[in-house]
């Protein structure tokens, strides 16, 4: 359906309308991109680490490896004697996986910054707090260790198959050195639109030229190509046209072939009811010609500044022709390119920064229109007031000064001294996350985050588990806690935690349980009954344990029943780090989440289905970014891929197995 309009003025409102209408449809498209030349880009998809890191137990400086309990007591005056095992000295990047170093009691190894820590040891202990013994082969120990002392568990940092960047990630130094530490040398990322950027006017000349009376410099180009490159186009210059309808459509025509990389054009001037407005007649009669077209689409928006804007669809291309004054030309842009812009590269709308500030003065509008006001922010003693600027749309100097611009309705013909208004700031710059989780880690919520930032939003997750994440939250910290708290009393999980004023948002249920290495006799086709008798009885099972205040500690703590074996005191912070302890025989036995045993290929025997909830502030349980995960928990597409992970939702029928829930 082909449109003739010149100037048929519409409201703002309307005219996003018909321009959602027309180019709604648009989406991304990805392409791969080595490492080395991602900066700057936007990830497509979630990237998962398929490595642990670090991939071992690490020493973190040179000393000697111990186990902590062999120092317990070691003071300067009454040092701990210990038998160095020299020939196993380890230095960094040394492994013999055939023959693996292995710690006897009371003894220590040499190990080098970053060497693979022995089986056995949990400690590293500094040069500087020993010495030569006085028997060969003997160190005197000066300090008492705990475990974990100068050591980096493997997976503490990053677990393997965990999520460390979500999709929608824009790619910075700290992003890429993310990736490379994961070993990903390459990435699904955005592509970047093709932009055609094309100035009009007998009147336009290029910088650096001589000027007669009544030419001007072409700024126009230059700012639409920088903006375009902000938002994450790559702008491609065609130069300038004179306003001469053959060579015009001569320029156009090739953009719009089959084979042409371009997915927007964008021209400047010609547009309004002048005798060189010659724009919009060339592009009504290539709508005409070509197919896919729906020609102008909107010509004229009740705007100050930017009434005579006009935005086609050509060969199903969109086409702006945006006006030839500076000011309007990018006010306009920012309003209807923008968000064309946003759909064809994947990033938010939310990217564009707004404060709140106080108008100093009493501003007067025109009714009927919506207007743009450039404003210069002032801090003052009661926050940011904003001065208007009032230069016209034809001032350069004016756009550049600026630091945003309000939107005065245009229904309101007033604005008044002292009103609160919302400022638009003018250039890109980051924004805090929305929605921050500070509680345990969870796949389900690794997935639950991932649809938040494909939907624009800004997500952090701080894994410190669950009682930690409860605290975090009675001190305001954060927006949701993940928490899977059990009360050994009650029977009850995380209700009985709440903070004054939090409530359960939603959450589901998962599965935890033993796991082990495939082949292990000491587990291997036994019971959970019976598998709990070997490990309290067996003095040889090393186990890979919890941080306190985790709820899988809870669960392990009362399978324990006060038992403190090998590797007790040695904590993992997350279900992957248990995984990949277990996985590499640094303790022969952990507990975490059946899904995580089945992709890392480990034995495992149920333990017991618990919740795992998300906890919000109840006064802040409106925000946007609440709304929407609560949205999502609700979602039925949501709750599928749920159940896709192993994970149950509140509507499945949970109580198949013996446990609480």
């Amino acid at each position: 359906m082909k449109q003739k309009q010149f100037l048929n003025v519409v409201d703002d409102t309307k005219a996003h309308e018909l321009l959602d209408l027309a180019f709604g449809h648009l989406a991304p498209t990805s392409e791969s991109c080595l490492l080395h030349q991602s900066w700057g880009r936007t990830l497509a998809n979630d990237v998962c680490a398929q490595v642990d890191v670090p991939g071992f137990d690490r020493s973190n400086m040179d000393g000697f490896a111990i186990r902590a309990m062999d120092s317990y007591g070691a003071e300067e005056r009454e040092p701990k004697q210990l038998t160095v095992q020299e020939e196993d000295a380890i230095s960094a990047g040394q492994v013999d996986e055939e023959s693996p170093q292995v710690l006897r009691r009371h003894c220590a190894i040499p190990i080098a910054t970053g060497g693979v820590l022995p089986r056995g040891a949990d400690a590293v202990l500094m040069v500087e707090d020993s010495a030569p013994g006085a028997e060969k082969s003997t160190i005197d120990v000066f300090r008492a260790l705990t475990p974990g002392s100068n050591v980096t568990g493997a997976g503490s940092d990053i677990g393997r198959g965990e999520i460390v960047l979500y999709a929608g990630t824009k790619l910075g130094s700290r992003e890429t050195a993310l990736l490379a530490a994961v070993g990903v040398d390459e990435v699904e990322v955005w592509r970047l639109p093709q932009v055609a950027v094309l100035s009009t006017g007998d009147e336009v000349k290029a910088p650096g030229t001589s000027l007669k009376v009544g030419e001007i410099y072409d700024s126009n180009s230059r700012v639409i190509c920088d903006a375009v490159r902000e938002l994450g186009g790559e702008p491609l210059f065609l130069g300038i046209c004179p306003d001469d309808v053959v060579i015009l459509e001569e320029k156009l025509r090739p953009l719009f072939a089959a084979d042409s990389p371009v997915d927007l054009v964008i021209l400047s001037g010609g547009t309004s009811k002048g005798k060189g407005d010659l724009n919009h007649a060339v592009i009504n009669k290539l709508g005409e010609e070509l197919p896919d077209s729906q020609g102008v689409i909107v010509h004229g928006v009740a705007l100050k500044p930017g009434k005579p804007i006009c935005v086609a669809q050509i060969a199903s291309k969109p086409v702006a022709i945006l006006p030839g004054f500076p000011t309007s030309a990018i006010f306009t842009f920012h309003e209807f390119i923008t968000p064309i812009l946003f759909r064809l590269t994947g990033r938010s709308g939310d990217e564009q920064r707004v404060v709140q500030a106080r108008l100093p003065m009493t501003m007067r509008s025109v009714a009927g229109r919506t207007e743009f006001l450039l404003v210069d922010l002032v801090r003052g003693q009661d926050g940011l007031s904003a001065y208007p600027l009032g230069a016209g749309s034809g001032s350069v100097s004016t756009f550049s000064r600026a630091d945003g611009f309000i939107r005065i309705p245009k229904h309101q013909e007033r604005v008044d001294e002292g009103e609160d208004l919302i400022v638009q700031l003018i250039g890109a710059s980051p924004k805090p996350a929305d929605l921050v989780a500070i509680g345990s880690h969870c796949v389900g919520m690794d997935y639950l985050l991932g649809r938040l930032a494909r939907m624009g939003f800004r997500v952090k997750n701080v894994l410190v588990g669950s009682l930690a994440g409860l605290r975090a939250r009675s001190r305001g910290e954060g927006d949701v806690c993940g928490s899977h708290l059990l009360n050994g009393e009650t029977g009850l999980y995380n209700v009985d935690f709440l903070p004054e004023g939090a409530q359960i948002l939603g959450g589901y249920g998962r599965r935890q349980g033993i796991v082990f290495r495939l082949g292990d006799a000491r587990f291997e086709g036994k019971t959970l009954a019976e598998i709990t008798e070997e490990i309290l009885s067996n003095p040889d099972l090393r186990m890979v344990n919890r941080n306190v205040g985790s709820g899988t500690r809870v669960l392990i703590d009362r399978l324990l029943q006060g038992h403190e074996p090998p590797g007790f005191h040695s904590e993992s912070k997350s279900h992957h780090g248990v995984a990949a302890g277990v996985r590499q025989g640094r303790g022969d036995w952990g507990m975490t989440l059946d899904i995580l045993a089945k992709d890392q290929g480990l034995g495992f025997v149920f333990v017991q289905t618990e919740r795992f909830d998300l906890i919000v502030d109840a006064k802040n349980k409106k925000s946007e970014a609440i709304l929407a995960l609560e949205r999502l928990l609700n979602d039925e597409v949501c709750k599928e891929a749920l159940r896709s992970m192993g994970l149950c939702t509140a509507s499945d029928k949970m109580m198949c197995d013996d446990h609480l829930i």
